[in-house]
């Protein structure tokens, strides 16, 4: 969601007569866009403010440093007067007017716009791609969330939710493809709950994948009360939508779900995989985990370990519980786990991950899968890596293909994180899946 408001904000200060500098020295306007989700990533962002605020002092007095996005939106005015580390506060709803707030920074003043909407979607402005190398794009579908689960801060830093018109997200997608883009990532806090004037999500993901047989389509993150029937069968049928859904459990245990306010028990969510798994064969999964939330007793971590080790998640994002302002937790709940013991239950649910995720991938040893090329491997160039349509990463030798290109590949060799694969040719979604279905 940040790469995505990112990419907005840069289409803004474009129209407004500047340019983007890989390089912080050589800046007159710095932007840190900002996550609220978990305290380990403010305070890597305070860090950083602190970098760019010695860089104004020695280099560039003039220079304008601005803090965007959730952390702006929940600190609000408190930012200004820590430390005096920025100039322009803004957060994710007033993007638009960020030139009005720079011409008051030139005047002297702080600048701060914090206002919530209940409207904006910023479904007019063409995003100025900063991501992807001009293969993969994110497209935002909608904003904010309802869903005021206990530990959350996004409904109180990005609003209420709501989705972007339709028409908006199909014609950014043909611009996309037009523009020779092999993979779209559509973007919620909750796409499965999708609506726009009775157009569902997997409406949405139908049409967007006719656009361009030859392009991918994924989607992040969704919400497991919210799956039915309708978008898994979507998902099935259309060839080059990818058959990977992330699917955050946060507990494997019922009971810390009912303190966290997820509407589902580590039964119901089990169905749903395994309903999944049915509908859609070939299926990776990935999760979102939370440890040592509020009174999280040793039998409740087991079972989220239990979980782990039923599921064999191909991908999971685990953290430790951090204590968020304004939430239902913070307000009502005791955080009183200790820390080390957290630490502790978070090691042993990795664990489970990963002894999973290399199970998994040790099947793929002699299967065949289309890999779209992202680029020169990061330890040897003399080799490319690619994902699959099922979001595993694949390393194989540079045989004078190029990045953006599709290529079948055999796989050869496997970790928890990384198949390795011998290349066999270059291919395309349509020439792949026929195959497959001659096979």
């Amino acid at each position: 969601m940040n790469f995505s408001d990112s990419e907005i904000v840069n289409s803004i200060m474009v129209d407004r007569g500047l340019t983007a500098t890989e390089a912080p020295e050589n800046a007159d306007v710095i932007f840190v866009n900002t996550c609220s989700i978990r305290d380990h990533a403010e305070r890597r962002v305070w860090d950083r403010l602190k970098y760019f605020r010695s860089l104004k002092r020695n280099s560039n007095p003039d220079m304008v440093v601005g803090l965007l996005g959730c952390m702006a939106e929940r600190l609000k005015e408190s930012v200004l007067e820590r430390e005096k580390l920025v100039d322009m506060v803004i957060g994710p709803d007033a993007y638009r007017t960020i030139p009005a707030l720079l011409d008051e920074v030139e005047d002297g003043r702080k600048a701060v716009n914090v206002i919530l909407s209940l409207e904006e979607t910023y479904a007019d402005i063409a995003p100025v791609r900063t991501t992807g190398n001009g293969v993969s794009a994110f497209v935002s579908i909608m904003r904010g969330c309802d869903n005021m689960c206990a530990f959350c801060v996004v409904p109180f830093t990005r609003g209420r939710e709501r989705s972007r018109n339709m028409e908006s997200i199909l014609a950014e997608v043909q611009t996309l493809s037009d523009q020779g883009y092999k993979e779209v990532t559509l973007l919620g806090q909750n796409v499965n709950s999708y609506n726009d004037n009775g157009n569902t999500f997997a409406e949405l993901m139908l049409k967007v994948s006719l656009i361009n047989p030859e392009i991918r389509v994924r989607f992040s993150t969704s919400h497991p009360k919210d799956f039915l029937d309708e978008l898994l069968r979507v998902i099935a049928d259309q060839p080059n939508i990818c058959k990977y859904i992330h699917i955050p459990a946060q507990s494997g245990s019922s009971e810390v779900l009912k303190r966290m306010r997820r509407p589902y028990t580590r039964e119901t969510y089990l169905s749903l995989i395994d309903r999944m798994k049915e509908l859609i064969p070939g299926l990776a999964l990935s999760t979102d985990i939370i440890t040592g939330f509020c009174s999280e007793t040793d039998e409740e971590h087991a079972e989220t370990v239990s979980l782990m080790e039923l599921v064999k998640y191909d991908l999971a994002y685990m953290f430790v519980y951090s204590e968020r302002e304004r939430t239902f937790a913070h307000r009502k709940m005791e955080d009183d786990i200790p820390h080390e013991i957290k630490i502790k239950r978070l090691n042993e649910i990795v664990d489970a991950q990963h002894a999973g995720a290399k199970e998994n991938n040790l099947k793929e040893i002699g299967k065949r899968h289309l890999v779209l090329v992202e680029g020169p491997s990061k330890r040897d160039k003399n080799q490319f890596q690619g994902r699959t349509d099922t979001n595993k990463m694949v390393i194989f030798d540079n045989i004078d293909y190029e990045k953006g290109d599709y290529v079948e590949v055999e796989i050869t060799g496997a970790t928890s994180a990384t198949l390795q694969a011998k290349a066999i040719k270059k291919s395309s979604i349509t020439e792949f899946t026929s195959t497959l279905v001659t096979a």
